[in-house]
């Protein structure tokens, strides 16, 4: 497993409120069962030995991307911000996009996915199921089809509604269309030995102190497999080019 240090973590921006970061793939958010580094340790490490702060360092982990997830994160440095990030978060005025690449493409270029998603905490999978099956969470997505290789492989662009455990990778397996790389849902075919095709683009939103609107734009590995087969600049560009959330 590798090891992982500030080194490998790109600062997007800090002040005295917030840090943004992007989350290297293949880094847990936080720390999990596993043991292994994650990436709030390292930041709080950071920021702690970076300046010299006795005791425990506050960093608010307001969202969280999987394991296998890369792009950017914003974290809160004090109380106050984290409240009102936590609370912008729950009225949908965040907004996050994200790229990714799927096996197949889409029958329709753009859609709404509505399932019901079920955890199997044991196996750390999860999967569709009925709404009336107990403990089910309501998920749903909104789609865009970019770009497609042939229909072998199809670049989309996805806005979560909900934000559920492997929300992405599920909902689009469902379909047919598994995410490239990714071997937990059936998306290793023409993949083995890749990190999996899933990356958070793009977040938006007002600075819980200044009142600025902030937005990150992060690009995934374009020249690694499969991004590399896609035009990244011609879909992520128009992004830092946004004037309203």
């Amino acid at each position: 497993m590798r090891t992982f240090t500030m080194d490998d973590i790109p600062v997007l921006y800090e002040d005295k409120h917030i840090i943004v970061v992007n989350k290297p793939q293949n880094l847990s958010s936080q720390a999990d069962a596993s043991g292994d580094a994650d990436l709030l340790t390292i930041l709080k490490q950071h920021i702690k030995e970076r300046d010299g702060k006795p005791g425990n360092v506050y960093l608010a982990l307001l969202h969280r991307l999987d394991r296998v997830t890369g792009g950017v994160m914003v974290f809160a440095k004090n109380d106050k911000s984290a409240a009102r990030l936590s609370e912008a978060i729950r009225n949908d005025e965040v907004t996050k996009k994200y790229l990714t690449v799927v096996l197949g493409k889409p029958k329709r270029p753009e859609g709404k996915l509505v399932n019901f998603l079920k955890k199997n905490a044991s196996t750390n999978v999860v999967y569709v199921s009925s709404e009336a099956t107990p403990g089910v969470k309501r998920a749903e997505l909104d789609y865009r089809l970019l770009a497609s290789a042939g229909g072998v492989v199809s670049l989309l662009e996805i806005g979560l509604v909900t934000g559920r455990s492997h929300q992405i990778r599920v909902q689009m397996a469902a379909q047919g269309l598994p995410v490239f790389g990714d071997v937990k849902y059936g998306g290793d075919r023409l993949a083995k030995g890749h990190n999996i095709a899933l990356w958070a683009f793009y977040l938006e939103f007002v600075h819980p102190v200044t009142g600025d609107t902030m937005r990150f734009v992060s690009y995934p590995p374009e020249d690694k497999e499969p991004w590399v087969k896609f035009n990244l600049e011609e879909y992520i560009e128009p992004y830092k080019k946004r004037k309203e959330i």
